[in-house]
């Protein structure tokens, strides 16, 4: 039977192999996942048998094969908070934080009554984080896919957001009315063309209604900026994550659908990442070009 250290030495071996970065650290999330073992006995105790070696090796074989290390696991943190992730959603990624970030730094009173709208939600990490940062809040997630939004309304539960939230299927917002406070999203961005050519974690195993984003990368942000005057309330904003170097075309399109162009803001990378824009400029409007 198979210790410890040897099997994170073979696990580690085969994945990086495979062109993964942090093969060791995967290799140890992927044994604690698949054993039961918690950092603290994998360090601890390496001479110790894995007792389900088949289970661990069976996860290295699909990491190897570029499945993304969410699915194998089924989690990803996102905002400091834990979600359930499946290959029906889309993996949260840090970059997404920037949205969040957004949203909040433009609503001063964080227990104010709100009304947040999450277009193509996901996980529905977006919406509990900001549920999770904003107490008086009530949000209503959307998403296309049946599947994607159990995994959504799941997540908001586990979060305890259950009581705070509503998740219904539907193709963005054609079925709801306006009064929103607070619209956000994060759509499918990626153009067409240029799937096949990411990493295979994205173009192999991540679901492509979630990164279809048609020729240009914007036919959903399109869809969406068109109804964001009937969905927000005068005083209302709306925040859109978009891809690298879209930043100006967005802006564009949001103010051709006659909306204020607020911020466009910057990603942890330093990359502009998310637009803001609303029915009307506040006078502290501090416009980024």
């Amino acid at each position: 039977m198979m210790d410890i250290r040897t099997g994170l030495a073979l696990g580690a071996e085969r994945l990086t192999a495979a062109g993964i970065p942090n093969a060791r650290a995967e290799a140890r999330l992927l044994l604690g996942h698949a054993a039961g073992l918690t950092l603290e006995t994998m360090i601890g105790y390496p001479e110790r048998p894995i007792e389900d070696e088949t289970a661990y090796l069976h996860l290295v074989a699909r990491r190897v094969a570029r499945e993304p290390l969410s699915h194998l696991t089924g989690r990803r943190e996102f905002w400091s908070m834990e979600f359930t992730v499946t290959p029906d959603t889309l993996d949260p990624r840090p970059d997404t934080e920037a949205l969040v970030e957004a949203v909040l730094a433009r609503t001063p009173d964080k227990t104010v009554a709100l009304k947040i709208l999450d277009l193509g939600t996901g996980t529905g990490c977006v919406l509990a984080a900001l549920l999770s940062q904003l107490p008086g809040a009530f949000g209503i997630a959307v998403d296309r896919s049946p599947a994607t939004a159990r995994v959504a309304a799941q997540n908001l539960a586990a979060s305890g957001f259950a009581g705070r939230s509503a998740v219904i299927v539907g193709d963005w917002a054609d079925s709801l009315k306006g009064g929103f406070n607070i619209v956000v999203s994060n759509p499918p961005y990626i153009p067409s063309g240029e799937i096949d050519g990411l990493e295979p974690e994205v173009a192999t195993w991540e679901p492509r209604l979630a990164l279809d984003g048609g020729p240009d990368g914007l036919d959903a942000l399109r869809m969406i900026a068109a109804d964001l005057r009937r969905l927000l309330r005068p005083d209302g904003f709306a925040a859109l994550e978009f891809g690298y170097g879209q930043g100006e075309a967005v802006a564009v399109l949001t103010m051709a659908a006659g909306l204020k162009v607020h911020e466009r803001c910057a990603d942890l990378a330093g990359r502009e990442r998310c637009l803001v824009c609303g029915p009307e400029a506040a006078p502290s409007d501090n416009v980024k070009e």
